[in-house]
Order: structure tokens, then sequence, then C-alpha cells
């Protein structure tokens, strides 16, 4: 029978398998416990999205779900707050405040225009780039060589909002940006654009569609070539302006609220901040 040699250092406790050891990958270490990725390829049902929302410093994480959900939809599909509250568990308060941090950052941008009924109904645009459109691109892919001559004489002067809202200047950029569309004449440069949206916003905020600015704009153009299509628009932005709605303030100097989304229904309304319209809290 041997003897245990009592002097010899007992051995050291070994790990569990790999547990607590750094993975090298490549010229770097992780730890184990870090999240590794599975990916394989897809090839349908998929949707796209930037890092630049998925990792976004500053939205909550219901606001980064709701728009990448909301970037998954098909086109048409609704995506008021009562259609997303029957499909997600949270409720609407949590919603309403995902879409506003989207619409403060660019990613949702939500317009108001009127019906055949006469009533004013909410139309959703999901951005997966704020920032950054087809139109804009394609305007500065095939922007002519002639935008490049020397410095235009200076633009007539347009009116000027009462009230700045965001969203109604996003609404007259995207006016703007279509009217090459309706004649290939207009084809404005992004300073042109700039100098002309605050226009576009004051017929707005007097209640008119965008497609009923459009309308103004491209109606009876002349026949012959237009040297400087900006200076045109600029004149019937000016020529052209309806008074304000009887619902706005008679006090000049006071401006009037800009149009909200209801947190229950969705509804728009005015208002200074967000909330709910006047049928619900009642």
């Amino acid at each position: 029978m041997g003897t245990q040699n009592t002097s010899a250092r007992p051995y050291a406790p070994s790990r569990n398998g790999r547990q607590n050891r750094p993975v090298k990958l490549g010229m770097r270490s992780v730890r184990a416990g870090g999240v590794i990725h599975e990916n394989v390829r897809h090839t349908t049902r998929f949707t796209v999205v930037g890092n630049h929302l998925s990792q976004h410093a500053e939205l909550s994480l219901v606001a980064i779900g709701l728009a990448v959900h909301i970037q998954s939809l098909p086109g048409g599909a609704p995506v008021d707050i009562k259609s997303l509250v029957r499909r997600f568990p949270e409720g609407a308060c949590r919603i309403a405040g995902g879409l506003r941090e989207l619409e403060t950052h660019g990613y949702l941008r939500r317009e108001r225009e009127r019906d055949e009924a006469g009533r004013i109904v909410t139309r959703t645009i999901s951005c997966n780039h704020p920032g950054r459109s087809a139109a804009d691109e394609e305007a500065v892919r095939r922007a002519p060589a002639r935008r490049t001559e020397a410095p235009r004489r200076a633009l007539p002067a347009v009116p000027q909002p009462a009230y700045p809202a965001p969203d109604l200047l996003e609404t007259a950029l995207g006016v703007l940006a279509g009217l090459r569309r309706e004649d290939p004449r207009l084809h404005l440069s992004a300073a042109e654009t700039e100098h002309l949206a605050p226009g576009v916003v004051a017929w707005l905020e007097r209640d008119l569609t965008p497609e009923a600015v459009q309308r103004v704009l491209t109606f009876a153009l002349p026949q012959e070539p237009l040297h400087r299509p900006a200076a045109l628009l600029a004149h019937r932005l000016t020529d052209r302006l309806p008074p304000l709605p009887p619902l706005g303030p008679r006090d000049p100097e006071t401006p009037r609220h800009p149009l909200q989304n209801c947190d229950t229904c969705d509804r728009a309304f005015r208002a200074p901040g967000p909330g709910t319209c006047g049928a619900c809290r009642t």
C-alpha cells in the first residue's frame, strides 16, 4: 500500500470547459459572455434597417421597435395608435410617446390633409434614413450643368409662416421636390428649395392640402422655356396667398397653434403641445 505525498502541491481547480475564458476573434479578444451572432442570409421576408436606427443613442427601445415594425409593413398598412395598441402589449401612452420620438428624430412624418368629406386625416410617412430621400439623390444625380453657371439674381421674397412648425416644413420640402414630376422645367436647386419652403409653409398653415398647393404652383404655366422657375414660384406663392382661416386668432402677434395628433384617437387638432383632443378629454 503506497503512502500519500503530503508535501506535494495540490492541483489547481480546473475551469468548467471554456467558462469565463476570453475567446480570440482575429486580433481581438472578447469574453465568452458577450453576444455571438449565428447569421444566415435572408432571401425572402426581410427588412433592411440601418445601424443609425438600431443603435440610436437617444431613441428608447419602444421607439426603435416601432420604427423597425413600421418599416417592415407594406404600403397602406394602418399605423395609427389604435392599430398599434391592438398589435402590441404596450399601452397607448407608451406607443404615442415612441411615435413622437421618431418624429423628433426624423424617422416618422405625419401629414394632415382633407378627405373627400372635408375631414382632416393623417398620412404617416416612414423615413428609413432621415435627412436623405430618393428624390434628393435623384436631383443631385440629374442636376443639369447649367445650375453651376454664374451666380443668379436674388429671388423674390416669399410669405413667412406665422408658426414655423417642423412637420409643415418637411411637408413643404416634399411639395417642392415633387414639382418636377408635374413639369420637368420646375427643377429646383437646394438653395432655391430652402428659399421657397417658408412660403409653402405659409400656405399649408392655412389648412390647404399639399396637393392643393402643388396645383396652384403648376397650373397654366407658360409654354415658353422657364429661365428662372424659382422666381416664378416665389411670385405665385406671394401673389395668390389665401387668407388665414376663421379659426386663427385675430391678433396678428399671437401665433396659431400647430396641428397635433391626439394620443387617444389619432385625429388632428390644434394645440401648443402633444396631448388629447377636446372630444377625448370630455
